[in-house]
């Protein structure tokens, strides 16, 4: 099964106050219905208005948070997009408030694989697959031993390699 045909009619509500970034995941996901937002206010509409099988969440400038918040509360699996708030605390920030994934724009090419193991997961968090996909990005990025830093990380780390040998996936 390709990742086109798992998202073909997905339908996707993608928030970001760039609009080339707009422009860029809707090319992406061209199999998919999409609907977009600049700002808060009008994805705020969208989320009390339709149903999406996946929300798309920049953090920084849609306050997008706070849109993480309001997508979870409606049942909607989200993923964060960010650029400038790539750190460990928009990771935490993003677990703790219910996002199921988390992806730097600056690897939007990768968008569809994480968009696939997020229906594949049945809309439930894939935090596993992320950091696998992601942890040689996230130690050049943070530091090589970012993740033994902070306890919730450690935690995290110990919850997943648990659920991981008993075919879990938190």
């Amino acid at each position: 099964m390709t990742t086109e045909t798992i998202l073909k009619g997905k339908a996707i509500l993608i928030v970001d106050d760039e609009p080339d970034v707009l422009e860029a995941v809707e090319e992406e996901l061209d199999m998919c219905i999409i609907r977009k937002a600049q700002d808060y206010n009008t994805a705020l509409q969208y989320l009390a208005s339709y149903n999406f099988d996946i929300v798309i969440l920049d953090i920084m400038g849609v306050r997008g948070f706070e849109l993480l918040k309001e997508a979870v509360s409606r049942g909607f699996p989200a993923v964060m997009l960010t650029a400038y708030a790539v750190s460990p605390e928009s990771v935490k920030q993003s677990i703790k408030l219910g996002a199921v994934s988390f992806l730097p724009k600056d690897k939007i090419v990768e968008l569809r694989s994480f968009l696939e193991d997020v229906v594949l997961g049945g809309g439930k968090p894939v935090w596993h697959k992320v950091f696998d996909k992601l942890g040689e990005y996230f130690k050049k990025r943070f530091g090589p031993d970012w993740e033994e830093k902070d306890q919730f990380f450690r935690e995290l780390e110990e919850n997943l390699t648990k659920s991981k040998g008993k075919g879990g996936q938190p």
